[in-house]
């Protein structure tokens, strides 16, 4: 919650904001996500509009996870900025007011980190993931240099293949 009362109806007024707020509970679901007591530090701008108070503003935080291909645990920097109007109370219907000469930003910050953390993070761009067969972790090279193994369907097919080339 930040206080707005001194802009409050005062179109070109603004005041920025800069805090650092640890977390009360996780943000995030799924493979990563920015921990409890994680630290987000917000820096916001608002500005006084005949509509209400327009807010401007930027996220930085620590997401923490396992990597989607090879379940090695990642920490990575998030970064989000985001901008929202808080309108005055009034007959119209708003996901944003103003309340009590106040503007809680919470939901607002909480949607835009959840939204900007990956939905299937990896550890490094080229991750090669597990072997399907033994569930151990790939190197870059083992991926490469093994042949994947035939398909018991086709194999059938692969004896007239090696039959004709010992014919040759």
């Amino acid at each position: 919650m930040l206080p707005v009362r001194d802009i409050v109806r005062r179109p070109g007024e603004m005041r920025e904001h800069r805090i650092t707020i640890p977390l009360k509970e996780q943000w995030g679901e799924g493979l990563v996500s920015v921990e409890k007591g994680e630290e987000i530090d917000l820096y916001a701008r608002l500005e006084s509009v005949h509509e209400g108070i327009l807010v401007t503003g930027e996220v930085d935080s620590t997401y923490r996870g396992e990597c989607g291909r090879c379940l090695n645990p990642i920490e990575e920097p998030v970064e989000v900025e985001f901008q929202e109007l808080f309108a005055y109370p009034g007959e119209e219907a708003n996901d944003f007011e103003v309340q009590d000469d106040h503007v809680d930003l919470e939901t607002l910050v909480r949607d835009a980190v959840v939204l900007a953390l990956p939905f299937q993070p990896v550890c490094q761009p080229d991750c090669p993931g597990l072997d399907p067969e033994t569930g151990e972790r790939l190197t870059r090279s083992a991926g490469k240099e093994q042949d994947a193994p035939v398909d018991p369907r086709w194999a059938a097919l692969q004896q007239i293949t090696d039959h004709g080339n010992a014919a040759e």
